[in-house]
């Protein structure tokens, strides 16, 4: 099978065995026709070859970006303006999103950055508590109870054909921590490279937002 093919075989067949800790729900957003449309639009479009591509692996989805598109970093107003896949969904603004299309466009627009980059996240599901996001870090025994899932997860989909010499981390705290830890012990990638996550940039250093681009276009190009 093609990148695109792997991709979608992953997510039709993602399984999700965990017991939550209490008040802690899981989105499994590929459940839902709408979403699994538009991943079929989207992977086939951008990814329906053999080429190799390095990971930039996030926290997890949350509910107005990748929670509702099933796409990494993708609302539905840029699946739509920058994808070039309609959709009928509210077009409700994700800043994340915002931030990782304003550098795709920097980069050299959506055809040329994902035909070199597949976005991930440590846990391809996202979750919720009191009706609220909740990052797998900030609850340590969904952080604990999640472990066997990410690490078969990130396996799964290193077989796509991931370049395993260098990766990117979005999120340069707790969530570089946590996968720096992994990988010390299971041995996915060579390098493991921070960035600071796109929400962090978009809510506390938006007027340097340019920067934090061109430092990930940086960063980006050095792994050439």
């Amino acid at each position: 099978m093609n990148f695109g093919a792997n991709i979608l075989s992953f997510i039709e067949h993602l399984d999700f065995p965990v017991v939550l800790p209490g008040n802690v729900e899981v989105m499994i957003p590929f459940s839902a026709q709408d979403t699994r449309r538009a991943c079929e639009l989207f992977y086939k479009k951008f990814y329906s070859d053999q080429h190799s591509r390095r990971m930039i692996i996030g926290i997890n989805p949350g509910r107005f970006g990748g929670g509702v598109t099933g796409i990494p970093f993708t609302d539905p107003i840029r699946l739509q303006n920058d994808c070039g896949i309609p959709n009928e969904w509210l077009k409700k603004q994700e800043l994340s999103s915002l931030f990782v299309y304003e550098m795709i466009k920097d980069f050299g627009g959506v055809a040329d950055f994902y035909r070199n980059y597949y976005i991930t996240a440590v846990s391809p599901l996202g979750f919720t508590q009191h009706g609220k996001n909740l990052n797998y870090y900030d609850n340590k025994p969904l952080q604990d109870s999640i472990k066997p899932f990410v690490i078969d997860c990130l396996k799964k989909q290193l077989a796509f054909g991931i370049e395993r010499k260098k990766a990117f981390c979005l999120g340069d705290g707790k969530n570089f921590k946590y996968l720096t830890k992994l990988n010390a012990e299971q041995h996915f990638f060579e390098t493991i490279v921070p960035l600071p996550h796109p929400r962090f940039i978009m809510q506390y250093r938006l007027k340097k937002k340019q920067e934090y681009i061109d430092r990930y276009i940086q960063a980006l190009a050095d792994a050439n």
